[in-house]
């Protein structure tokens, strides 16, 4: 192994190291801080508990990769992820505990404050080491330069997003491409650096000048890129292929190993791991909270459909769940006929199926309350595509492309197109077409904080009450 190469992975080890050591100090000091709260506490039976605490966390910390690759995401992904596996950590410590029959002389209120306090010492501490490797960079002290093979819109790409993260410590040195600058894209300002051709590059990287290389050319170009490795192995650089997935349509895409085999996914379902759990966990808390809080109110609301109407209060519709597989939809009954065979027709303004208070209730949006048990059965979540009548899916799937994409993920109560204009009635192709890249783009940028931000938009959406019919 190379002088350099040992060196950058004993930088990466010391990194993980270091927050290794930030964590259990955190869970250490949170601990601390809880039970010196309390007057008379057992010390031997706290030692304990923080020893398990850290074991267990360092555990299902593997198992949420929270300590690989920190570098290259963001600093709001890897504090949930932290978050998220601290909570974990607390569910296996209390499980453990009623199973064992391990009692501890910390209270419930020592406890609930050392839940809270861990996570705060652990993002405080995550966001100075942060701030700490950046000041270090911008200084020159550490860091390591970078150069990109291929003058094109990737290659410029690549430079844009290393450049938003100057936390990962590369340094941009500049371009390397056989082609003349009249075949090339044309590079920004700040990015007009092209260092020569490939042979260059070689004798650069040969000397010690370039520690890092990404080849960022085209998939179709396999015999240059070929070519570009087997020089550049006369080297100590790190060499990185780019590969151009963006000219298909990535749906929340991520590598994977089979046997040694590396694939990336180009259609994927983005709650997988720690994500997975986050989202249920969220999911299920947050619906009976709500179910709680409206109990009455929808008690009221079966009350008022059944009084002024015949029928059931609550009906069920069929809809394609998660991977297109059919559920069944609860809602109040809103219309005096529940369709829902081959053939459904949308509501529309003033619709004359209309029950005397189904009005009100599409526009409040309040007959969707029902769907709430739904997100506990887990066919649905709060937020998610909307689910459409399964005569509408079958219709559209042959009209728009990668329609079926958006059963990647389970339907919602509420969705990123429902408070980006796209409610209500679909009457033309090209508003279900606005509907539908809202979903793909909400599969794409899922996060935790994407969901809180659509779920009190919804309020602001309902209490308009636009294109509810």
């Amino acid at each position: 192994m190379s002088v350099r190469h040992r060196v950058i992975t004993q930088r990466q080890s010391l990194r993980n190291a270091t927050y290794r050591l930030l964590d259990a100090a955190a869970i250490l000091l949170g601990l601390a801080l809880a039970v010196n709260l309390v007057p008379d506490f057992d010390s031997k039976a706290t030692i304990i508990t923080c020893m398990a605490a850290i074991g267990v966390f360092s555990v299902v910390a593997e198992f949420t990769a929270m300590y690989r690759d920190w570098q290259a995401v963001s600093l709001r992904r890897e504090l949930t992820c932290a978050s998220a596996t601290w909570f974990i950590t607390l569910v296996v410590l209390a499980i453990v505990g009623r199973v064992s029959e391990y009692t501890t002389e910390i209270t419930p209120g020592a406890l609930s404050l050392w839940f809270l306090t861990t996570p705060v010492i652990a993002i405080v501490g995550r966001y100075l080491l942060r701030q700490i490797n950046r000041l270090l960079i911008d200084r020159g002290l550490v860091g390591t330069g970078y150069a990109v093979v291929g003058v094109n819109e990737l290659g410029i790409q690549l430079v844009h997003n290393i450049n938003d993260s100057p936390e990962m410590g590369l340094k941009f040195m500049g371009f390397y491409d056989d082609r003349p600058a009249p075949r090339t894209s044309s590079l920004p300002d700040e990015m007009d650096r092209r260092l020569g051709k490939i042979q260059e590059l070689v004798e650069h990287a040969r000397s010690g000048k370039v520690a890092k290389v990404f080849i960022t050319l085209p998939m179709r170009a396999e015999k240059r890129i070929r070519d570009v490795l087997e020089q550049l192995s006369d080297s100590t650089a790190s060499v990185y292929v780019v590969p151009d997935f963006f000219v298909f349509e990535l749906l929340h895409s991520r590598w994977t190993d089979i046997q040694g085999i590396p694939a990336v996914s180009i259609f994927e379902n983005p709650f997988y791991g720690v994500d997975g759990i986050l989202k249920r966990t969220f999911d299920v808390a947050a619906a009976c909270a709500m179910l709680v809080l409206l109990s009455v109110p929808m008690a009221l609301i079966a009350l008022a459909v059944k009084l002024t109407s015949r029928g059931p209060a609550i009906f069920k519709q069929k809809r394609y769940g998660l991977d297109g597989k059919e559920i069944l939809v609860w809602k109040f009954r809103s219309m005096r006929v529940c369709e829902n065979g081959a053939k459904v027709t949308q509501a529309t303004k003033n619709d004359s199926r209309l029950t005397p208070i189904g009005g009100f209730l599409r526009k409040s949006s309040l007959d969707e309350l029902p769907q709430l048990i739904n997100v506990l059965q887990g066919t649905m979540s709060l937020v998610g595509p909307r689910p459409h009548a399964t005569a509408h899916n079958e219709e559209y799937r042959t009209k728009i492309n990668g329609y079926m994409l958006r059963h990647k993920v389970k339907p919602g109560i509420t969705g990123l197109a429902q408070v980006n204009g796209w409610r209500g009635e679909t009457e033309t192709l090209e508003k279900m077409k606005g509907r539908i890249e809202c979903d793909h783009r909400y599969i794409r940028e899922w996060s935790i904080w994407l969901d809180i931000k659509i779920m009190l938009r919804t309020v602001l959406v309902v209490m308009k009450r636009q294109n509810a019919y």
